[in-house]
């Protein structure tokens, strides 16, 4: 792969709502960010089919790109802008200054664009040259980097890095989209107002309306501030290793696989089930993972986010910018997974209900433990082996049309540092799509496992 350019987007003064500020302006980060400081950055690629002469990509595409990305920047200034920690300030902020910009780096590969956007499985790090980074000091930290790759005469790829005390799946995902709409509408001659976003993508920056009756920030300040010294305040995040024989696989869930497992289950559990598709596909790929991964531990725990905007009183509007999930954590006896009678996906949805059904006693409740939990479970104990869940369906990451059509492929890069199953919708529309890492061994187990398993 070769560096081409690397594009400083400006945020457009064009678009007619102009939100940007007129200086300077700063959002505090409220609880549900500083959870995720130190959290390594999430890192998605979406790859594109665009088997045409490189010069229509670099004369009519690339342009596009670059021009409807400063248009959704109007919008979403403070992508543009850093987190650091001053110390006038008791907790980190964001910054924008009129003038800042973000980095969008323009590459070519000669790598197999085939191979990476339709094979299911790769190796981990294969991936990783198609994502950029972020720029992470002590001081201060860039909020989002993103990353055109093109693949002569194949198609291209956008690989998109943003940092979590920022933004979460559903403000990341939300912006690509904007991106996207904007982009298409640049192309479309009927449109009068190719600059406007539409309300349910346009998002809401008010902090004021985020309350925090338990204390949580500076719980969670205290936290941070202990780890690594005393008052550290770096922003620096964890460095967490990739394994070097680290192979990368997707799975695929469809809605008749899904229904099966449902009615499966059904005749098998309790009446109170939560038997959502996300649950249902969580708890089977979680029940693989753990069969072919051979966990010696006593328990498994499964860390759950939970989109917190309309849990809370008052409730935020859907589009609101920043943090705004809460975990919740399951846990069962290992032992009950390997359970041949069942296959082990009852004993893992009956632990998977048993935490969203507590989701009645407040989304808040247990929130003091939610920082020590996330630290424990990427560095997991004997006894129990902690597994999370990265994304979910809804974000429907496969309608991310910039006009040439759907993604081919979409994948979160940064599960082979965490560790976590990613969830999203399927390429083809048809269920639900499950991608996780690990060795090649287990790999190579967790597909026969999970083959196996639909057959029940």
């Amino acid at each position: 792969m070769k560096t081409l350019q690397v594009f400083k987007a400006s945020p457009s003064s064009l678009g007619s709502q102009n939100l940007l500020p007129s200086s300077s302006t700063s959002l505090p980060l409220t609880f549900f960010d500083i959870l995720w400081l130190r959290l390594p950055p999430v890192q998605r690629v979406f790859f594109y089919e665009f088997p045409h002469q490189p010069s229509l990509f670099y004369d009519a595409i690339l342009p596009k790109l670059k021009h409807s990305l400063s248009l959704s920047l109007s919008y979403y200034f403070p992508l543009a802008g850093t987190l650091s920690w001053p110390h006038h300030s008791n907790k980190p902020i964001i910054t924008y200054n009129l003038g800042d910009t973000l980095s969008l780096t323009v590459a070519e590969s000669d790598a197999d664009f085939n191979h990476l956007s339709g094979s299911d499985f790769s190796e981990a790090s294969k991936l990783h040259h198609l994502v950029p980074e972020l720029i992470i000091s002590d001081d201060q930290a860039t909020v989002m980097a993103l990353q055109v790759t093109f693949f002569p005469n194949h198609g291209f790829s956008i690989g998109v890095t943003s940092h979590h005390a920022v933004l979460d799946g559903k403000t990341s995902t939300s912006f690509i989209k904007s991106w996207a709409y904007l982009c298409n509408k640049l192309g479309d001659s009927s449109s009068s107002s190719p600059c406007d976003l539409p309300p349910e993508l346009s998002p809401f920056f008010d902090r004021e309306i985020v309350k925090d009756p338990k204390g949580l920030e500076a719980k969670y300040l205290s936290d941070w501030l202990k780890e690594g010294g005393s008052n550290n305040r770096s922003l620096k995040v964890w460095n967490l290793q990739v394994p070097q024989d680290s192979v990368r696989g997707l799975f695929q869930l469809s809605r008749s696989n899904i229904e099966k497992l449902k009615n499966f289950v059904a005749s098998k559990g309790s009446s109170n089930l939560h038997l959502s598709s996300f649950v249902v596909s969580l708890a089977y790929a979680w029940v693989c993972k753990v069969k072919a991964e051979q966990t010696k531990s006593k328990k498994v725990g499964m860390a759950i986010n939970v989109d917190c905007r309309d849990r809370l009183d008052p409730p935020l509007p859907p589009t609101y910018f920043g943090n705004c999930i809460g975990g919740k954590f399951a846990f069962a006896e290992t032992r009950k997974f390997l359970d041949e009678d069942d296959g082990g996906v009852v004993a893992a949805v009956e632990s998977l209900s048993s935490v969203l059904e507590a989701l009645k006693d407040g989304v808040l409740n247990e929130a003091e433990i939610w920082s020590s939990m996330l630290h424990d479970g990427l560095h997991s104990d004997e006894d129990v082996k902690m597994i999370g869940a990265a994304g979910t369906p809804r974000f429907e990451v496969y309608g991310s049309d910039f006009g040439w059509g759907r993604p081919k492929k979409v994948e979160m890069v940064s599960i082979d540092r965490t560790g976590a199953i990613s969830l999203s919708d399927s390429r083809d529309g048809d269920g639900i799509q499950l991608g996780f890492v690990s060795s090649k061994a287990s790999m190579e187990s967790f597909a026969s496992i999970f083959a196996k398993g639909l057959l029940l």
